[in-house]
């Protein structure tokens, strides 16, 4: 009968340590987004996002080393690595190193891959653009007109019927240029807004940014066009700094307020002055 408990025991240890060693040897799926963005036609980036699923939610993962390539036909070339910070997100530069495979064709692979690690599988993500750009410029009466390009057969042809977006910059976000959120280009990939923000503060000089964009397209990506145009109300500075207030510098309090606070003093100090005076009279008398 002993032997045969003590069977059991063993066997039950044994399934406690089968089960934790395969809790421990299960990992969690990461999923990888990758993303092209061309701002104002001159920096090109990519951007990925690192993701796993926690108790049914999708949650953003830090600090995973990510591999960026450019790819053709044939091979793959390294771009650099990154690491995810705190929201998940990895940013890489198209470095020059890539600038061969970049000119040898009007549409671009991109892909990026992490390795395996002690809590999250292997995982890659890939992405495929069309070469294009936006241009912006005015027309007389604040009107706003925002082309689009792709390039084809090394020639910039315009692009219909896509959505763009204009908008000024300000400093936690973009404004609307007028009600309308998006605009279609038309056959010459031409869309024109008025512009209908009057006295909207602009910067020490009254100018103001505008933003032609194009967010998340399945073939050209990200794209990201400004122009600054002298649109804005020029603030008005008015400054104190040599004004005596309450939040003035040194030297600059209300006079009101200086000759309370030494009165204070005055009047806390001569009281101390009088009961040590009052102090050493009790003493000589105590004498």
């Amino acid at each position: 009968m002993k032997k045969f408990k003590n069977i059991l025991i063993s066997a039950f240890c044994l399934l406690l340590v089968s089960q934790y060693l395969n809790a421990q040897s299960v990992k969690n799926e990461l999923l990888i987004s990758l993303a092209y963005y061309n701002n104002n036609n001159q920096t090109q980036y990519l951007k990925a996002t690192a993701k796993s699923k926690v108790n049914g939610k999708f949650q953003q993962v830090a600090n995973i080393s990510l591999a960026f390539y450019i790819d053709d036909s044939e091979t793959k070339v390294l771009l650099g690595k990154a690491t995810t910070d705190h929201s998940g997100n990895a940013v890489m530069q198209i470095k020059s190193v890539a600038s061969e495979i970049w000119k040898s064709s009007a549409s671009q692979s991109f892909s990026v891959s992490s390795q395996e690690n002690k809590e999250y599988k292997a995982s890659e993500a890939a992405v495929s653009i069309v070469k294009a750009k936006i241009t912006l410029d005015t027309l007389e009466e604040k009107s706003i007109v925002a082309t689009l390009f792709e390039l084809k057969d090394s020639i910039w042809a315009p692009v219909k019927e896509v959505d763009l977006r204009v908008a000024v910059k300000r400093m936690l976000g973009e404004l609307n240029v007028g009600e309308t959120a998006t605009y279609t280009t038309d056959s010459l990939g031409v869309v024109t807004a008025e512009f209908a923000r009057d006295s909207l503060p602009g910067d020490a000089k009254g100018n103001l940014i505008l933003i032609a964009k194009l967010d998340d397209h399945e073939l050209y990506g990200n794209l990201t066009a400004e122009l600054l145009v002298p649109w804005g109300v020029q603030p008005i500075v008015q400054s104190s700094f040599n004004e005596r207030s309450l939040f003035a510098r040194k030297g600059f309090t209300p006079i009101w307020l200086e000759l309370l606070a030494y009165s204070i003093i005055l009047i806390v100090w001569s009281i101390i002055v009088y009961l040590i005076f009052q102090i050493k009279k009790i003493i000589k008398l105590g004498a």
